[in-house]
């Protein structure tokens, strides 16, 4: 259903100026073909207002609006406010956003949108860091990434979106990846159906920032799920399923020295950071299992 063609003819235009190997351009593509032209896409400044477009020039083809950096929950929950005031309950109303405008400066914006039970889907492309603005690291940073404003790594762990919309009792949340594009496709659209908010959180590669060759984007995020430093799950019926279980986890060390901004990772910090993510993935596995 989803096929290149579709992408490729779609409501996206060609010759977007993403950089080279940009995950971003990948999930924007997808979750559009998933939707339909029936969307109104809102989007903060940031890697996508490249989609949006500067004045009168844009990049898409349907209904679109920016807002701030901060707001961009707030500006979808208004949107869907208008639309269902004039009856219009079809129409979708998509937040798109980066880590940075979702987790850190606009997470007060999206508890609001969750806590009203806002017919919202939010789209989180987190690609681990201000990007747009210089690499700046976010709460989203992995611990031990190196940003500009975290030379020497960041010190602490990264927030869990996705864990946090569930203690609101958000309906339907989930991750993916740019590596695997069917399950994200398939989460969209059950996204869509929800009747209040949705939220899907997917990985989202970085060449700039990550500093690794751009050709690596989709190896790169399909090691994240193979090492379970990305898990692929979603929280549905209040019930947690795993969308993807490897054999066997490849060693962390697989994914981080792949990328430049972990080179500064000693064998015993990558040790530490191996035990703390397989933890995880077993508490998830657990929680899977109840």
């Amino acid at each position: 259903m989803y096929n290149e063609k579709t992408l490729a003819k779609g409501l996206v235009s060609h010759g977007v100026n993403t950089c080279a190997g940009c995950g971003l351009e990948i999930v924007f593509r997808n979750v559009l073909a998933v939707l339909g032209e029936d969307t109104v896409v809102v989007a903060p400044p940031g890697c996508v207002a490249l989609f949006s477009g500067l004045d009168d020039v844009t990049n898409m083809k349907i209904a679109g609006y920016q807002c701030n950096l901060e707001n961009t929950a707030a500006s979808a929950a208004g949107i869907r406010a208008g639309l269902d005031a004039l009856g219009n309950t079809h129409t979708t109303v998509l937040a798109f956003a980066g880590d940075g405008a979702t987790v850190d400066i606009g997470i007060q914006s999206l508890s609001g949108m969750i806590e009203r039970g806002d017919r919202v889907l939010y789209v989180c492309y987190d690609n681990e860091a201000y990007m747009n603005t210089g690499i700046q690291g976010s709460s989203s940073t992995p611990q031990g990434a190196s940003t500009t404003t975290t030379p020497a790594g960041k010190s602490t762990a990264r927030k869990d979106l996705i864990q946090i919309a569930i203690a609101h009792g958000i309906p339907y949340a989930a991750s993916a990846s740019v590596a695997y594009l069917p399950d994200l496709q398939k989460k969209v659209k059950k996204a869509s159906r929800v009747q209040g908010p949705s939220l899907i959180h997917v990985h989202t590669p970085c060449p700039t920032g990550w500093l690794f060759p751009p050709a690596k984007s989709i190896e790169l995020c399909r090691n994240a799920v193979l090492t379970a430093a990305w898990v692929l799950y979603e929280w549905e019926n209040e019930k947690i399923a795993i969308n993807y279980t490897p054999e066997r986890l490849l060693p962390l060390e697989d994914y981080l020295l792949a990328q430049g901004r972990f080179k500064g990772l000693t064998q015993e910090e990558i040790a530490e950071m191996q035990q703390m993510i397989v933890g995880k993935y077993r508490r998830l596995l657990a929680a899977a299992e109840m």
